[in-house]
């Protein structure tokens, strides 16, 4: 088998075992197994288990974080220095992930490694992810701090989370959600016509008002002005 070969058996095996088990529960021997390669074969193509964890990753956030960057420098040339709308920011931001897993008809595999990546990450993931990655997400967190300028920082920071977490759930639960709507509701439902649905639930979740604390003030109230609360 050549060499290009085996380090695909071996991704495309990791990717779908750490998807279904998470990164703890997935052997290095659970994946050799499965791909039929013997562990020599994993210790010298990656290395360790954090090195194939970290590639695993790399073949989707390689193509995305290129297609994004494409994306919002098309976003910036289109509004020539204006504010570009929230709606629009995450619009692109869903175009530009259903379009990488799309190549290998992996979008839920891609979903739930996403998933992973919060509720399970090590230390040595959310470095690599911020040191190779960080770019892009910085600078799409930017943008969007632009488009909603009365939100304070902690509570946009909160809010993209719970809209990342709404996407990611969602998605990954695609296969379920199908067949609910078509025995349920007698629909046929795409992943475009989803994202359709999802996104406007999204953009009125980040404009929502802000919420009241437990002192009866709004977070940072004085600090930070508030059209969506008046």
């Amino acid at each position: 088998m050549a060499q290009s070969d085996t380090v695909t058996r071996i991704l495309d095996t990791a990717e779908v075992l750490f998807a279904e088990r998470g990164f703890a529960e997935t052997s290095l021997r659970n994946i050799t197994s499965k791909a039929r390669v013997n562990l020599a074969a994993v210790n010298y193509h990656f290395g360790s288990k954090k090195a194939l964890i970290q590639a695993v990753f790399a073949r989707y956030l390689d193509p995305f974080s290129q297609r994004f960057h494409t994306a919002l420098d098309e976003l910036e040339g289109q509004h020539a220095g204006r504010v570009i709308p929230l709606e629009t920011l995450l619009e692109t931001m869903a175009t530009t992930v259903l379009a990488v897993p799309a190549e290998r008809n992996s979008l839920k595999v891609f979903m739930r490694l996403l998933g992973l990546a919060y509720s399970q990450a090590q230390g040595h993931l959310r470095r690599y992810i911020q040191e190779e990655y960080g770019d892009v997400f910085t600078r799409f967190t930017e943008l969007v701090r632009k488009a909603t300028p009365d939100l304070p920082d902690a509570e946009r920071f909160w809010r993209l989370h719970f809209v990342l977490g709404t996407v990611i759930f969602t998605l990954s639960g695609l296969d379920a959600l199908r067949d609910i709507a078509e025995k349920d509701y007698h629909e046929q439902v795409s992943v475009r016509d989803l994202v359709r649905r999802l996104l406007p639930v999204v953009v009125a979740a980040m404009n929502a008002p802000l919420p009241i604390a437990l002192d009866g003030a709004k977070p940072e109230e004085g600090k930070h002005a508030n059209s969506y609360a008046s």
